[in-house]
C-alpha cells in the first residue's frame, strides 16, 4: 500500500512539473515560429495550465474509471474557488474588476448550472461531452477575437486576457523548445497513466469509490498549480490575475477536462454526482457570484471575512465526502 501511495505522489508531482515544460517547450516553439503573444497564451499556456487535469482525465476514462475524471474535474472547482480562492483571500483581500464580474463570472455560472443539468439523470452521454467540447472551442474563439480587437483599440484590461498574456514563460531557442516540448507531453502521459493507476488502487484497497478520490486527492493535487498562481498574483498587487486564475480555470475544467469521460467512456455515472457533488459545486459557484457583489469605494471586493467563508464551505464538503465513506 505505501508503495502506491508513493507511485501517486511522485505522479502528482511529475504531472504538475511535466505540465509547466510543456508550455515551456510549446510557447516558446511559437513564439520563436512568429505566433503572437497572446493567441499562445490564450491557446498553449491556458491549456497548458489545465493539461495536469486533462490528462488524468483522459487517462482515467481510458482505463476504464471515467467517475476518476469526473470527480476531478467537479472537485478541482470546489476546491479553486472554496480553497484556493478562500485562501488567497485570508492572505490579502481582492478588489475585483467590473469585467469579471459582468462577464467571466456570470458565463462561469451558466456553465456549472448546464453541467448540473447534465449529471442530473446520472449518466454522461457521447453528445454531451461533444457538446462541452464544442463549447471549448467557442470560448477559446471568442476570447481571441475579443483579444485582437482590444489589441487594436486600446489597452486590454480583461483580466483574463490579461493573465493568458502574462503567464507566457521567457522563451528559449527552438532545439531547447522542441526538447521540452516532446519531454513534457511524454511525462504528462506517462505520469497520468502511473496517477489514475495508483489513485484506483487505493480506492479499491479502501472500499472508496473512484468518484471520491477524484473529488479530493486528485482534485486538491491538480490545482495546486491555481494556488501558487494566486499566491503569486496577490503578493504582484495583480488582484484581476488572481481571480482571473480561478474563473478561467474552472471554465477550462468544465469545457475541456469534463468532455474526456462523455467522449471516451460515456455511460452511467456514480449517482453522488448529481445527488451531491453537482450541486455543491453549482452552490459554491452562486456563493461566489454573490459575495462578489458587495462593493466599498465604488468597487467589488472580497474580504478576509468571505474568504473565511469560503474555506468553512471547503472544510464541510471535506468532512460530508468521509462521513459519507465507508473506509475499511
Amino acid at each position: 500500500m505505501l508503495e502506491h501511495v508513493g507511485i501517486l505522489l511522485v505522479a502528482l508531482s511529475v504531472l504538475v512539473w511535466s505540465a509547466d515544460k510543456f508550455v515551456l517547450g510549446a510557447s516558446s516553439l511559437a513564439k520563436n515560429l512568429g505566433v503572437s503573444p497572446m493567441i499562445i497564451g490564450l491557446t498553449i499556456v491556458a491549456m497548458g495550465s489545465s493539461a495536469p487535469e486533462m490528462m488524468v482525465a483522459a487517462a482515467a476514462s481510458i482505463q476504464g474509471s471515467p467517475d476518476t475524471a469526473i470527480g476531478n474535474a467537479i472537485g478541482s472547482n470546489i476546491i479553486n474557488i472554496a480553497l484556493v480562492l478562500g485562501f488567497t483571500v485570508l492572505i490579502k483581500p481582492l478588489v475585483v474588476s467590473s469585467t469579471t464580474i459582468k462577464q467571466e463570472l456570470p458565463l462561469l455560472l451558466v456553465i456549472t448550472v448546464l453541467a448540473y443539468w447534465i449529471f442530473s439523470d446520472d449518466y454522461f452521454s457521447f453528445a454531451e461531452g461533444i457538446g462541452l467540447m464544442i463549447g471549448f472551442i467557442c470560448f477559446i474563439s471568442v476570447l481571441l477575437f475579443r483579444a485582437i480587437r482590444q489589441r487594436k483599440n486600446s489597452p486590454i484590461d480583461d483580466p483574463m486576457l490579461l493573465e493568458a498574456e502574462l503567464e507566457i514563460p521567457e522563451s528559449t531557442n527552438t532545439l531547447n523548445a522542441f526538447f521540452w516540448l516532446v519531454c513534457g507531453i511524454t511525462l504528462l502521459i506517462v505520469s497520468a497513466h502511473f496517477l489514475v493507476d495508483s489513485a484506483v488502487f487505493i480506492a479499491k484497497a479502501y472500499g472508496i469509490s473512484d468518484l471520491v478520490i477524484g473529488l479530493t486527492i486528485i482534485a486538491i493535487g491538480t490545482s495546486l498549480p491555481e494556488l501558487a498562481a494566486s499566491i503569486a498574483s496577490i503578493l504582484k498587487k495583480e488582484d484581476d490575475l488572481a481571480m482571473g486564475n480561478i474563473v478561467g480555470s474552472n471554465i477550462f475544467n468544465l469545457l475541456a477536462v469534463l468532455p474526456f469521460a462523455g467522449i471516451i467512456a460515456p455511460g452511467t455515472v456514480n449517482a453522488e454526482a448529481s445527488l451531491r457533488d453537482t450541486p455543491i459545486m453549482l452552490g459554491i459557484t452562486v456563493l461566489l457570484f454573490l459575495l462578489c457583489f458587495s462593493r466599498k469605494s465604488g468597487s467589488f471586493r472580497l474580504t478576509r471575512l468571505k474568504g473565511a467563508l469560503l474555506l468553512i464551505c471547503f472544510i464541510a464538503y471535506q468532512v460530508l465526502l468521509f462521513s459519507q465513506t465507508s473506509i475499511h
